[in-house]
């Protein structure tokens, strides 16, 4: 059995596909990033770092148990835990590689901060149009990228495979960061293949799912998931008038905070009409 601590949000989508993918048996560990569930001392003995998704493989190697955090390491445990889902011939293999590692390193972050300026900010009455400026071009940047790549072939690494699965989640709520896949239609086709996937239909049964997916936050869950807005940058006072904002209470001194990368603190933006 596999512990899968997940929030709504594309990095835990990315893990939840890859399970379904594989049919391994797991069971959600819901953990509200938005009430401060990261920053408890339980999770962070399995998450030193303070986000979401991690795991608990409670069949790991050698029938011990074992914790992984970081979604590009967790699909590529569950790559090398199944022998599936990463391409047998090793020029391809390292190609889906690249393109995992890409997705992290580059896509996630590129695609996390400019949902942050375009979607979420705006909500909490924050406009910085240069931020927004800056980050919307480089997710265009990074979806010409993806474009290029897949103008004449299905997938990443020329199969089905956890690079594809690393970046369907991002690529599914693109009009949360500014994106309109019209612009880019070989991405549009590839995402198209990958959504008619069941893996890639499935849905969590708790309706904290969908309350999350709204993405609407109060101030302090916003300062809470972003270590950012009125409450921490002091635009609005405590409640007693004195000690610490609501902001620095969400996270013990010295703890890690949520950002837009890799690792899941970026819950699911907006999404453009009939995306799911």
């Amino acid at each position: 059995m596999i512990d899968l601590y997940y929030y709504t949000s594309p990095n835990a989508r990315k893990v939840l596909i890859a399970l379904e993918e594989l049919g391994l048996p797991y069971r959600i560990r819901w953990t509200d990033i938005s009430a401060g569930d990261q920053f408890t001392e339980d999770y962070l003995k399995i998450n030193p770092n303070a986000k979401i998704p991690a795991i608990t493989d409670h069949d790991g190697p050698g029938g011990q148990p074992v914790t992984l955090f970081e979604s590009a390491a967790i699909l590529l445990y569950l790559a090398d835990k199944t022998g599936r889902l990463m391409p047998a011939d090793p020029a391809r293999r390292w190609e889906a590689t690249c393109w995992l590692i890409w997705q992290v390193a580059t896509h996630g972050p590129a695609a996390g901060q400019a949902a942050h300026f375009v979607s979420h900010a705006p909500h909490q009455g924050i406009h910085d149009e240069y931020a927004t400026d800056r980050y919307r071009r480089e997710a265009t940047r990074v979806y010409q990228v993806l474009e290029r790549k897949l103008s004449g072939q299905d997938y990443l690494a020329g199969e089905f495979s956890m690079a594809d699965i690393a970046c369907f989640p991002w690529v599914r709520v693109a009009a949360g960061h500014g994106i309109d896949l019209v612009s880019f239609p070989a991405v549009s086709r590839w995402a198209g293949r990958i959504s008619a996937r069941p893996s890639a239909k499935v849905r969590i049964d708790d309706p904290r799912e969908a309350r999350a997916a709204k993405g609407e936050y109060t101030p302090e869950q916003f300062a809470t998931l972003f270590r950012s807005g009125p409450l921490a940058v002091g635009q609005a006072a405590p409640a007693d008038g004195n000690g610490p904002l609501a902001a620095d209470r969400a996270a013990p001194a010295g703890e890690p905070a949520p950002d837009e990368g890799d690792g899941g603190a970026c819950p699911v933006p907006a999404r453009g009409k009939g995306a799911r």
